[in-house]
């Protein structure tokens, strides 16, 4: 995956909800991106977090480009942002 089109798709959906990018992990071993959003005037909610997962997924082909990805905001964990997603999509 191109990483300089994967932050910028990133940092222009965390904009149209009025975020930053804090952080980009780059895990090229498994394929794995952690992103880190904040939001300067406020908190990062999970559809915040939801819409920049949602950008990515439609900018690249998850099968084709074979990644995963979780987004969060500086206060919360990957892994809990990944619990909280699992849990709306019951």
């Amino acid at each position: 995956m191109e990483r300089e089109l994967f932050q910028k798709v990133v940092e222009e959906a965390a904009a149209q909800r009025g975020c930053v990018l804090v952080d980009i992990d780059f895990n090229d071993d498994d394929n794995v991106f952690e992103v880190t959003i904040d939001r300067k005037d406020g908190c990062v909610d999970l559809s915040d977090c939801e819409f920049v997962h949602r950008a990515v997924l439609a900018a690249f082909d998850r099968d084709v480009e074979d990644y995963a990805l979780t987004v969060s905001s500086v206060g919360i964990a990957p892994d809990e942002a990944d619990e909280m997603l699992d849990t709306i999509k019951e």
